[in-house]
């Protein structure tokens, strides 16, 4: 009978700890996206010497909104020197929070920009953007702000942009549209950029076509395919 009471109380005391647990892994979510685009464009500008480029991410979130990952992109040679060519990836490390709050979407965060090979080629960059969805449209407007840094030639960098997406629940393509504007260190004489575009989800799958264009460079139709996991 008091193995039979311990037993009983055991298992009485042990479900808050496993309901605990269990509630603490709900809180936390782990997303993974991989694929490639036909140009990495970035800002209206080719970071791949307008040749296709592999993505790949990984993207850990929590209930509060707080969130963290790392995107890993390939590249055009970046930061050599004569004897090296420098770096072929491009590494983002983020830390943010998105949430809502006095009726807007938002989200802040603090991305790292790390070259592996490339010389004082890395920097840091503080992007924050608000959102409001108006039926199947949703606006968004954002700034990111880049400090003076060796990367930046000890100079600051500002980049602003506002878009619109929309996506009625019975069209099976979205479509967006983009328009940003960028001063200092990588555009000291300013430069505009703008992309739009449609994009077909299907399943775990996202195709996505867009033209996409700046004033200090040529224009190109990028296509894009990636997989969510």
């Amino acid at each position: 009978m008091g193995r039979s009471f311990l037993a009983v109380l055991g298992l009485v005391s042990a479900f808050p700890v496993a309901a605990s647990a269990q509630e603490a892994a709900d809180q936390w979510r782990l997303e993974a996206v991989v694929g490639g685009v036909s140009d990495y464009r970035y800002r209206g500008l080719s970071l791949s010497d307008e040749k296709p480029a592999l993505q790949a991410g990984v993207t850990l979130s929590q209930a509060s909104g707080l969130y963290a990952d790392v995107y890993l992109s390939s590249i055009a040679a970046y930061g050599g020197d004569e004897e090296d060519e420098g770096s072929r990836l491009e590494a983002t490390l983020t830390v943010g929070w998105a949430g809502s709050w006095l009726g807007l979407d938002w989200d802040a965060a603090l991305s790292a920009y790390r070259y592996p090979g490339g010389q004082d080629v890395d920097y840091v960059e503080a992007p924050i953007q608000v959102s409001r969805s108006f039926g199947a449209a949703t606006a968004t407007v954002g700034y990111a702000y880049a400090p003076s840094q060796t990367a930046l030639g000890d100079e600051d960098n500002h980049y602003g942009w506002a878009g619109i997406d929309y996506a009625p629940d019975d069209w099976p393509v979205s479509l967006s549209l983009s328009v940003g504007r960028e001063q200092g260190a990588y555009a000291p004489e300013g430069k505009t950029d703008w992309r739009i575009g449609g994009f077909l989800p299907v399943g775990k799958l996202t195709a996505r076509l867009e033209w996409v264009d700046s004033d200090r460079d040529d224009g190109a139709l990028v296509a894009s395919l990636f997989a969510n996991f």
